[in-house]
């Protein structure tokens, strides 16, 4: 398994949707990127200037990340990125 160091996180990017609300089928082309991920692993935290900063998301949390942040790393078959806490957004509830 991968374990995120310092204020690392890493997760994998939730399937793009397949058909649309009103139940049309779209093509592979034409399915949006998707934006929401689940968090796999989370590090540690970090420590600026002498100060503990605490992770505030954890492992089974739905977040939405920056756009075109982190590292994508393919892991035994699959696709993850690994971010920094302060590419994560927001949680989703």
């Amino acid at each position: 398994m991968i374990k995120p160091l310092a204020d690392r996180v890493l997760i994998k990017m939730v399937a793009a949707e397949e058909t649309t609300k009103s139940g049309i089928i779209l093509s592979a082309s034409s399915q949006e990127k998707p934006q929401i991920a689940e968090v796999i692993e989370v590090g540690p935290g970090t420590t600026i200037d002498g100060e503990k900063i605490e992770m505030q998301v954890k492992k089974g949390d739905k977040v939405i990340t920056s756009k075109y942040s982190g590292t994508e790393v393919k892991y035994q078959g699959e696709e993850y990125i690994i971010v920094k806490q302060a590419d994560i957004l927001a949680i989703v509830e």
